[in-house]
């Protein structure tokens, strides 16, 4: 749409600039006339040339002065100005919006309780100098901050992670580190306890239970992973699956002699996540992160001690310091690792027995010995339930009785089935 004022007055300069120009005209060829007249009388040539000039110098002045009021009103002058200034002056324009989602609050409620802890360990003493005995760091872990009570406050974490130290040191959410003490730690469950100061503890992880936990739910893991230059990482995942029973080595011997019941998760679990926290999406605890499986052909694969396991523990660990468990006093073998000639000519099985426990030796004063038990008795069934190898006598002796109970055995000896009964004591009544 026009601007109508604006259009009329150009139209007004514009005229008035016309009929300046015609004046002017007039008037040039009226005096170019009366100097003609005045040369044809004088007959003098050089006037022509003078008054020529003058006419051009005089014409080009009104124009120098008229031109700048014109330029200012000539069609997209104004917006070639002001486009040429903005481009000198263009800025990049930016839109805050801050996102917030469920994982981000779940992250926010949870991580201030997640630290990292560093192993330091006694280093054997060199060549030169024999002498002397150092400490230095020999890993780091995560655990997470649960209970303050006093002017302590408890930290969970795995048994792996403060294992053999001499030193533990706990580094907080603000950088800060502090020296820790060893409450308690058992390597059947990979779980164990440490205290720090309470002084400036803000937030402490609340338990969220892992029972209800449903396969493709959303999980968090939060710790550090490669150690503490990267204390804090958080990455999400899903739960993978539940009741996952995983054999672990425990005394790094190469043989498998606990299997441990784990969530399995595909959120990333490396290296220094062990003891880290795996929340959910209400930033619950609902599981203490443990280990990964770690091979060219695997990926995604972590697992995390459940939280509803881990309870029991952790509590009679803060108590007493240690796990007891009931004992039987024997040492022994699973039986796939006895050749089959020893089988058949020494333990004198049946060709149909092909799993079970050999009993290598017996402990004197043992509930194992009490019960008639001996060296070289193929362990099958306890209280009813098979038993195949060693993995499944501590899982039933552990997970099921308790010191003071009564355990029935069925073993083979010299090929007969004896049955026992065992009243079961702790490692220290042996």
């Amino acid at each position: 749409m026009s601007n109508f004022p604006e259009d009329e007055q150009k139209l007004e300069i514009n005229d008035r600039a016309v009929e300046l120009e015609e004046r002017l005209k007039r008037e040039e060829i009226e005096r170019q006339q009366r100097i003609q007249r005045k040369n044809n009388k004088s007959g003098s040539k050089v006037g022509y040339f003078v008054s020529g000039l003058s006419g051009i110098v005089v014409g080009a002045l009104l124009l120098w002065l008229l031109l700048p009021s014109l330029a200012s009103q000539l069609p997209g002058t104004n917006q070639a100005l002001t486009n040429s200034s903005e481009k000198n002056q263009t800025t990049i324009e930016q839109t805050a919006t801050e996102v917030k989602s469920d994982v981000v609050t779940a992250v926010e409620k949870a991580s201030s309780a997640v630290v990292g802890i560093t192993n330091i360990q006694e280093v054997m003493p060199d060549f030169w100098n024999r002498s002397a005995t150092t400490t230095q760091e020999v890993g780091s872990g995560s655990g997470v901050i649960y209970k303050v009570a006093g002017d302590r406050a408890y930290i969970v974490t795995n048994h792996h992670v403060v294992q053999g130290a001499k030193q533990l040191e706990v580094t907080l959410e603000d950088g800060s580190k502090v020296e820790a003490q060893n409450v308690g730690s058992d390597m059947w469950t990979d779980l164990a306890i440490i205290s720090i100061p309470s002084e400036g503890i803000k937030t402490v992880a609340s338990f969220g239970d892992s029972d209800l936990l449903k396969q493709g739910e959303t999980v968090i893991a939060i710790g550090n992973p490669l150690g503490l230059d990267f204390y804090g990482s958080v990455t999400t995942g899903v739960v993978s699956g539940k009741d996952r029973s995983v054999p672990v080595d425990l005394n790094e011997d190469g043989v498998e002699d606990w299997s441990t019941d784990v969530l399995q998760t595909d959120a990333a679990i490396n290296s220094g996540n062990s003891g880290g926290a795996l929340i959910n999406i209400a930033g619950q605890l609902v599981g203490i992160n443990s280990m990964k499986i770690a091979a060219s052909s695997v990926e995604g694969l972590g697992f995390a001690i459940p939280i509803n396991s881990a309870i029991p523990v952790i509590e009679e660990l803060e108590k007493t310091g240690e796990v007891k468990r009931p004992t039987i006093g024997i040492s022994l073998v699973d039986l796939t690792e006895v050749p089959a000639y020893y089988q058949q000519q020494t333990l004198q099985l049946p060709a149909e027995v092909t799993n079970g426990v050999v009993i290598t030796q017996v402990a004197p004063g043992s509930a194992a010995e009490k019960a008639g038990l001996k060296q070289y008795d193929v362990i099958i069934d306890m209280d009813g339930e098979k038993i195949d190898g060693s993995i499944a006598l501590r899982k039933h002796l552990y997970n099921q009785k308790e010191i003071g109970d009564t355990l029935n055995v069925k073993v083979y000896r010299q090929g007969k089935i004896v049955e026992a009964k065992l009243l079961l004591t702790d490692s220290a009544q042996l």
